[in-house]
């Protein structure tokens, strides 16, 4: 019956052929602060790998674990058909998805390294703005998220969820700067939820000139994560602070964050409160830091609720 149809969660960004490389070093003690005007550096890499990545692709990837209706949206090019497989094989639904002829998919070229600093090149990928207004066309969304991607469809997709008043979530993530003062506020303004890093979160603050208060103001719910400290939780004027998953050994932070977002967003949709959804993302992301690549880990919900009770129930 049409009332009994899953409500669909719209994940806009990024779909990407991820090259992740390793240093067996630190980058500064190979960059001269004084010299960056000239910099001329090159880093021999321990190891080198190509996943299937991109913001939306990790984050759809992580709801189709969680068992969640994803809608993937986003552009693409002449050689995605490994990708496609790939999401079929997962049960993404890449339906919505645009292919572009003669030009390629869009990739990042991501180096870390032994201090997990990145170092990262990012070709985006076909450039269309029109895409967006296919979102009219989708049924049932509960929920959307805007995640890093080619600008202005950025700022078109919030435009067409504030038009539809579909609740949106907010991740600028490397695109901050490309925004202006004006832009990033309208479009931080009236989020569900706004999430980044605590060094992103900063470049949103400097940027706005504003402080964490007021901030918070802007949005029903403020995200900010941490990495291996865990992440803060701000609504109205309470802050919850989501204690880190015990990882069994730590191989690559890339996609961690991606991971963190489908698990916050399964918590939203269930009707947990911020505490457990916080600690539901946290989960997530312990899984693929565990593995290197961006969407190489793997787990069933009976095991991804068991490591959620041994680490936020059966420990305390």
């Amino acid at each position: 019956m049409k009332g009994n149809r899953p409500k669909k969660i719209l994940v806009s960004g990024s779909i990407v052929y991820d090259r992740i490389m390793n240093f067996p070093g630190l980058f500064k003690d190979h960059i001269l602060p004084d010299q960056t005007h000239i910099l001329n550096v090159s880093f021999t890499l321990a190891s080198t790998n190509e996943s299937f990545g991109g913001t939306a692709g990790n984050i759809a990837y992580n709801l189709s674990l969680l068992k969640e209706p994803v809608v993937l949206l986003g552009l693409v090019g002449s050689d995605f058909e490994r990708y496609r497989k790939w999401l079929q094989k997962n049960r993404v639904d890449f339906s919505y998805v645009r292919k572009v002829k003669n030009t390629p998919t869009a990739s990042a070229y991501i180096m870390t390294d032994q201090a997990d600093n990145q170092i990262s090149g990012f070709y985006p990928g076909p450039a269309d703005v029109d895409y967006c207004a296919l979102v009219r066309k989708i049924k049932n969304p509960a929920l959307a998220i805007v995640s890093p991607d080619f600008k202005p469809r950025m700022i078109e997709y919030v435009r067409l969820y504030k038009e539809l008043g579909i609740d949106y979530i907010f991740d600028p993530g490397q695109q901050i700067t490309s925004f202006t003062t004006f832009e990033l506020r309208q479009l931080i303004s009236g989020a569900k939820v706004l999430i980044g890093n605590d060094y992103e979160i900063k470049l949103i603050l400097n940027k706005l000139k504003t402080d964490l208060d007021k901030l918070q103001k802007l949005v029903e719910i403020l995200v900010v994560t941490k990495g291996a400290l865990g992440s803060q939780i701000y609504f109205k004027d309470e802050r919850i602070d989501i204690d880190p998953v015990k990882v069994k050994e730590a191989l690559d932070p890339t996609g961690a964050g991606d991971a963190y977002r489908a698990g916050l967003i399964k918590g939203l949709l269930s009707g947990a409160g911020l505490e457990k959804a916080g600690r539901l993302a946290s989960t997530v992301a312990a899984y693929t830091v565990e593995a290197l690549g961006t969407q190489t880990h793997h787990f069933t919900l009976k095991e991804f609720t068991n490591r959620y009770k041994q680490n936020y129930e059966i420990r305390r």
